[in-house]
């Protein structure tokens, strides 16, 4: 799998020299999903934002198909990575389909911005997020979960083939929470590059390909679910006691508190 978009010994400081993020590396390759956990206060949406390009680290190299992130201006930098936040704030009342839209305003005056290819990349994204009923709905109107579908939609809008998602299935009931990772594990099957922060260590184990583990903006480990998210690992890190057992049915790792 070829390398899309990687971080190596990112280290990011604030105030006087307070250290979020030391030396942390990571990858995000081509048709995998690389699932970035930890406890709250871990670094994880800092290193979230360097590998975005919005965050600017104090030492280390950020490289975006082996270009250094900080040289792409930032329509084509909207063309080649598209970023989903924690955050899908929207003050002003437009509708569900404008929000969506917005996904292609990198490719607009280009040959990639064909408007019948804009309508139909829209459908395609509102349908497959199932927010398709909600296209006339003021986004202001929508509850939590509906608009971070909105939100997801307007991403697969942009067409790009790395996606950079921040915890997109927090605000989702257990259908679509579902339904939400594996329409991303679609999207790396397709040979997206898709770099996630979750905080459901269940998600990381049944969907992602790697697993990169924060603890106090360092790397406690990185590889591949089973090998990372051990028992002994996550009481360590998070400081809660778990059992890790396989599914009944399935045999993916389930993780649960032991209480």
């Amino acid at each position: 799998m070829s390398v899309r978009l990687s971080g190596r010994g990112v280290t990011v400081r604030v105030g006087e020299g307070r250290e979020i993020l030391a030396g942390v590396s990571i990858e995000a390759r081509a048709g995998e999903v690389h699932a970035l956990v930890g406890p709250n206060g871990a670094g994880k949406s800092t290193l979230f934002g360097v590998l975005a390009g919005d965050v600017s680290p104090a030492e280390g190299v950020v490289e975006l198909d082996g270009a250094p992130i900080g040289g792409i201006r930032p329509r084509e930098l909207a063309g080649r990575r598209a970023v989903l936040l924690q955050e899908n704030t929207v003050t002003f009342p437009f509708t569900a389909a404008q929000v969506v839209r917005m996904g292609r305003a990198p490719w607009a005056h280009t040959a990639a911005g064909d408007d019948d290819d804009d309508d139909e990349i829209v459908f395609s994204a509102m349908t497959a997020t199932e927010v398709l009923p909600l296209a006339d709905r003021a986004v202001t109107s929508l509850s939590g979960g509906e608009r971070a579908r909105v939100a997801l939609a307007r991403v697969l809008a942009q067409r790009t083939g790395i996606l950079l998602l921040d915890e997109p299935s927090a605000a989702l009931d257990l259908k679509h929470h579902e339904d939400v990772m594996r329409l991303i594990r679609t999207q790396a099957d397709a040979g997206t590059a898709v770099a996630i922060v979750l905080h459901d260590l269940n998600a990381a184990l049944a969907h992602a390909d790697r697993v990169t583990l924060l603890a106090d903006g360092r790397v406690a480990a990185t590889g591949a679910p089973v090998e990372v998210l051990t028992a002994a690992r996550i009481e360590e890190v998070y400081g809660q006691a778990v059992d890790v057992f396989p599914h009944p049915g399935t045999g993916v790792p389930l993780v649960v508190a032991r209480r």
